[in-house]
């Protein structure tokens, strides 16, 4: 028999209400044991909560959901407490006496896909969604918990069944009234279904990044600002500030919302030769995390002498700020001038302490994630595993494209992009994936 399970819905801490939840068999037993007798089914009704030895707990709402109209399919119930720690604990104290057991994380929404009421896809927005801090992620998690990509899916496997029919009436029926050239004719479903995949897998950096954060790393040589030019966009001491070159000796992340988007802001060590092995590994590490950025803004010392050559990984399109423009200009502006034109940078000239220098480089740098993250419409696929077994299909859809003249193995690499595509909302669901999927769920969802 499946145990019946209770958890906390709602974060610890004092407020004013707090959740509790239970799923399983033994609900209306426990529910009613509570609260004197069963409410009527999704009406919230007022009870004194007791325990066995009739000791009250609290004054709370009671809720009950007989399955299987409720978020797990199975018998659920619901008490709004009191959201004190002590009113709290004496409910849970009161669950596990009846022989309830606490929930796992992600439990309520595993049993919920098992049941049958949310596809694997539909169940990990779910966790986007409680996840959510930005618009652009709550907008892109509600559309992935209505169902966007097991929609997609659908008709994409719709047209895998279509094309896969073709293939084995030729094989099975060859001495059939079946037309000669019906092998033929899932030429035009793969070469659609490849088309269709390959803008899928196009969506998924997007929607990673919606969800993850926009990458922005602050690059240049020691001392050029930018950790003062990190802390004025962040509005908080999130780096140390000294004029000792050198002073960043490791990536410092600041997250911001620009254009209702999350991004990550990254401070890194100065890029320089040296021979101080911390220093140096700070160094790398400004590297890679840069090398991986969206964008890069090269901070040039606009009143330093000595001139600083472009630091490695700049690319067109990335930018190019001259800090300290408070300070008398030195020779490095012209220099950076002529770089940054060279490498097609876009250049601006600023300093920390004006206000209109920081909202201009806000605007400019909302533009780019704007650009960079918006769409007509979410993407259907947001997530790397998504893109992983999409990448499988497509790679076995061209290779029925390419085996075509061998009509068993053209079925058989079809077959195998279907049971890829079936992954992605676990029609077909390797344990470990489920683990890995629900394990990131909190306590209660």
């Amino acid at each position: 028999m499946t145990d019946t399970i209770f958890a906390p819905a709602t974060a610890p801490g004092q407020a004013a209400v707090a959740v509790v939840r239970l799923s399983g068999p033994q609900t209306a037993q426990a529910l009613a044991a509570l609260a004197g007798r069963l409410p009527r089914p999704r009406m919230a009704t007022l009870r004194v909560l007791k325990t066995a030895g009739g000791q009250p707990i609290d004054q709370a709402l009671a809720l009950w959901f007989p399955a299987p109209a409720s978020y797990t399919g199975e018998d659920s119930a619901e008490f709004h407490v009191h959201g004190g720690a002590a009113v709290v604990a004496a409910l849970l104290q009161a669950l596990a006496a009846q022989g309830l057991r606490l929930a796992e994380p992600g439990e309520f929404t595993r049993r919920a896909f098992e049941n049958g009421k949310l596809d694997l896809a539909q169940a990990e927005g779910v966790a986007d969604l409680i996840a959510a801090e930005t618009e652009a992620q709550r907008r892109q998690a509600l559309d992935q918990l209505d169902g966007a990509l097991g929609r997609a899916q659908a008709g994409w496997r719709d047209a895998l069944v279509e094309a896969l029919a073709m293939f084995e009436a030729a094989v099975d029926f060859p001495d059939e009234e079946v037309p000669a050239d019906v092998a033929s004719r899932a030429g035009p479903h793969l070469d659609h279904l490849i088309s269709e995949l390959e803008a899928a897998l196009q969506g998924v950096q997007r929607a990673e990044r919606v969800r993850e954060g926009f990458r922005i790393a602050l690059i240049g040589a020691p001392n050029a600002g930018k950790s003062t030019l990190l802390n004025a966009l962040a509005g908080r001491d999130a780096a140390i500030v000294t004029a000792t070159p050198g002073t960043t000796r490791d990536v410092i992340e600041a997250h911001l919302r620009l254009g209702g988007y999350k991004v990550v802001l990254a401070d890194t060590a100065g890029q320089r030769e040296t021979e101080d092995e911390i220093e140096a590994e700070g160094v790398r590490r400004a590297r890679a995390w840069s090398q991986d950025a969206d964008l890069r803004i090269w901070v040039v010392d606009g009143s330093g002498q000595a001139p600083a050559p472009p630091p490695p990984g700049l690319k067109a399109g990335d930018l190019c700020v001259i800090s300290k423009a408070d300070l008398p200009p030195g020779a490095e502006t012209g220099r950076a001038q002529l770089e940054s034109r060279a490498l097609e940078l876009e250049l601006h000239r600023i300093s920390a302490r004006e206000t209109a220098d920081l909202t201009a480089l806000e605007t400019l740098l909302t533009d780019h994630v704007v650009a960079a993250l918006a769409g007509s419409e979410p993407p259907a696929a947001t997530r790397l595993r998504h893109a992983a077994l999409l990448g499988e299909a497509l790679e076995r859809l061209q290779l029925a494209r390419r085996h075509q003249d061998d009509l068993e193995l053209a079925a058989e690499d079809v077959r195998l992009a279907g049971r890829a595509l079936d992954r992605i909302t676990g029609r077909i669901h390797p344990e470990d994936v489920l683990d890995r999927v629900f394990s990131s769920f909190c306590i209660g969802k």
